[in-house]
C-alpha cells in the first residue's frame, strides 16, 4: 500500500488548485485515509474502467503503461522537484490518458522515486 500523508495532499492541493479533476482525486485520496491504490481503484471504476488486478498491481501497471510519457526529459526535472503541474498539463493533451487518474498516477511515481521509476527507460539509452 502506498500512503499519502495529509501534508503531501496539502502540497499537491496547492500545486493543482486550478484543476478540478485533481482536486476530486485528492479529496478521494484523503477520504481513503491516504491509501493511494484504493483511491485510484475507486476513481478508475468511476471513470468506467474495470481493473482486473489487485489495487497495488493495477496502479503500478497503469503507471508503467505511461512510463515513456511520464519520464520525458523536459518534465523529469519538475517531477524530481516534486512538482506535477507541468506533467498534469501535458497529460491533458493526451485523449487516451484517463484524466481523473493523472493525480494518483503521478503521486505514485513520486512515491516510487522518479529516477527509480524511469530507470528501465534510462537503461535503453
Amino acid at each position: 500500500m502506498t500512503t499519502v500523508t495529509s501534508q503531501e495532499i496539502a502540497q499537491f492541493r496547492s500545486q493543482l488548485a486550478d484543476n478540478p479533476k485533481a482536486m476530486e482525486a485528492l479529496d478521494l485520496i484523503e477520504d481513503c485515509e491516504g491509501d493511494l491504490e484504493d483511491a485510484a481503484m475507486t476513481l478508475a471504476i468511476k471513470a468506467g474502467q474495470e481493473p482486473e488486478r489487485a489495487n497495488s498491481e493495477w496502479l503500478d501497471a497503469l503507471a508503467r503503461k505511461w512510463r515513456a510519457v511520464i519520464c520525458q526529459e523536459e518534465f523529469r526535472g519538475d517531477l524530481l522537484d516534486g512538482s506535477v503541474k507541468e506533467m498534469m498539463e501535458h497529460l491533458k493533451t493526451m485523449p487516451a490518458f484517463p484524466q481523473i487518474l493523472a493525480t494518483p498516477v503521478l503521486i505514485y511515481v513520486l512515491k516510487q522515486g522518479v529516477n527509480n521509476f524511469c530507470q528501465p527507460l534510462d537503461l535503453l539509452k
